[in-house]
């Protein structure tokens, strides 16, 4: 029999729920082995959705114009964004919730916990060649990287180079590591792409470093 119409909100509404209880059980889980308070918790939390709406310029580069048949973002689609016009060059910014609030709770961490500088580096350093290797430039939509394989780079380069600081050593090669090679070193596709605006540690790219720090800290 069809399913009615109340059926399929009620089904959604559970899913949304459900999906929602999954990620929030994550989250604290992820930050409880990070050493945070629910307080510090959330509040880290938030900055880093409201900063991912916020873009600060740096500067702008001559670009090469889309091509005809460049897919448009499924999220500009979904919420009927007006799309910018292509005036031949790309703006370039920075994110605060996909890159500033990840790189000051890194260094945070770095500092409050018994980890070397050393031992960040190689974590980031791993995870950067992993992601650049990776990720592939997607004309229309950003910079695209299979969403498993950097927290697992994460997770088992922070264990290999010091298992007892695991956890906060994850986060700072998983977040920092696909900043860098999935977003500062693909800068250069950037001109090809044909994006009025292209922000680093933004969009999509905001999704996998959230995702890369929780999934790889809860690996580690």
């Amino acid at each position: 029999m069809p399913v009615s119409p109340l059926h399929l909100i009620l089904l959604v509404i559970g899913a949304v729920f459900l999906v929602t209880f999954i990620q929030i059980g994550a989250l604290t889980i992820a930050f409880e082995k990070l050493g945070l308070s629910p307080h510090s918790a959330s509040l880290l939390f938030v900055t880093l959705v409201v900063g991912s709406f916020i873009n600060l310029p740096l500067f702008s580069v001559k670009a090469e114009a889309p091509p005809p048949d460049a897919p448009v973002n499924p999220l500009n689609r979904f919420f009927r964004m007006p799309q910018i016009p292509f005036t031949g060059r790309t703006v370039i910014s920075v994110n605060v919730g996909g890159c500033v609030t990840p790189l000051a709770f890194s260094i945070y961490l770095l500092l409050h916990n018994p980890v070397s500088l050393l031992q960040s580096l190689a974590a980031i350093a791993t995870v950067a060649t992993v992601s650049y290797l990776f990720s592939r430039p997607m004309p229309g939509i950003g910079i695209g990287i299979p969403i498993l394989v950097a927290p697992l780079s994460a997770a088992l380069a922070a264990l290999a180079l010091n298992p007892q600081m695991s956890a906060p050593l994850a986060w700072i090669g998983g977040t920092l590591g696909v900043l860098i090679g999935a977003d500062i070193l693909r800068l250069k596709d950037i001109r090809k792409m044909g994006a009025p605006i292209a922000s680093i540690g933004g969009a999509g790219t905001f999704d996998g470093i959230l995702v890369t720090g929780i999934v790889a800290v809860l690996l580690a």
